[in-house]
């Protein structure tokens, strides 16, 4: 976050080749947030367009002073988009929106009070959304498997238009494609999240930038954040878990594979033999996985504390 002095509101805007939906989404979103209390800036963060989309808001900035334009070298991707966007946010209130004209910038103070009543995140719920079916369909799926894996019951986790307390972004370490998962780490962090729904429309200018493959990229990046989530500070829960299970199977079978041997039986040529010793060696390597990464763990033990300090909401005396 910027060091100068803090704003009400920041307004963070990732676009990429997005030129034509600039200054109609200027033009809306300008007289939301400038009815609003306090001062207020809107930052566009152009992750490398080749579309000419860096000229229009080099205007733009110059004709409005709350809008300022940050510039990526190339093209980073959203994440990289977002975490520009949030360290130069100096709002005690961030709102994303994306830059296709789809979000309608009038649902901002909907999502502001939303805030207020106790929220640290307020997600957008596009439930009536004006994609093509397929893509439809493909984020009704996604939105259902995260739901059951991480847990956070929210209807649209990767809905781009969201309203954040600073702390929050603070806390956020994005990386990939996690930023679909913003509620997720969130939630994983403590924080108070919620959903609200808003107004989604059909997209007037240019065609999206994703394709399917994201979801399949995104059951990845899920996996990852539930791991970090879960067990992030308990590694040996995971590692050590398996590996007693697969360890106490292995030795069922040697035991039984020597019951066999002992009356008689020949086993040397048994899958079953060599699949209780694999179980065992493997089991031994999971242990053993888990013994050093509680070992890692353990060595960044005082960070850990001070972070636990850093997460107290207050001290009752």
């Amino acid at each position: 976050m910027s060091g100068e002095e803090p704003l009400a509101l920041s307004v963070v805007i990732p676009v990429y080749d997005e030129r034509d939906n600039l200054r109609p989404l200027v033009a809306e979103l300008l007289p939301v947030v400038r009815a609003l209390d306090g001062p207020v800036e809107v930052l566009f963060v152009d992750d490398g367009s080749r579309d000419g989309g860096d000229r229009v808001l080099a205007e733009i900035a110059a004709e409005e002073p709350e809008v300022v334009v940050i510039r990526l070298r190339r093209n980073f991707g959203k994440a990289e988009a977002l975490t520009a966007g949030f360290r130069a946010a100096r709002g005690e209130v961030i709102v994303t929106l994306d830059g296709d004209g789809q979000d309608d910038p009038a649902e901002i103070p909907r999502m502001l009070a939303a805030l207020e009543g106790g929220l640290d995140l307020v997600s957008g719920w596009k439930r009536d959304r004006r994609d093509p079916p397929a893509r439809r369909a493909a984020s009704r799926l996604f939105n259902g498997v995260t739901r059951r894996v991480s847990g956070v019951a929210l209807h649209d986790l990767n809905c781009g238009f969201k309203a954040y307390r600073a702390e929050v972004v603070r806390a956020l370490a994005l990386a990939g494609d996690q930023y679909r998962y913003i509620p997720v780490l969130a939630a994983h962090e403590g924080f108070r999240v919620g959903e609200l729904v808003v107004n989604h429309r059909a997209r007037v200018h240019g065609s999206s930038k994703y394709g399917l493959e994201r979801y399949a990229r995104g059951f990845l990046d899920l996996l990852t954040i539930t791991f970090l989530g879960r067990y992030r500070h308990r590694p040996m829960h995971l590692f050590g878990g398996l590996g007693l299970l697969m360890l106490v199977a292995g030795l069922l079978i040697g035991a039984y594979m020597s019951v066999l041997r002992f009356a008689g039986e020949g086993i040397g040529d048994r899958p079953l033999l060599l699949l209780g010793v694999l179980l065992i060696l493997v089991g031994i390597q999971f242990l053993t996985i888990g013994l050093v990464s509680e070992m890692i763990q353990r060595h960044h033990l005082r960070p850990r504390v001070d972070e636990a300090a850093s997460r107290v909401e207050r001290v009752l005396r």
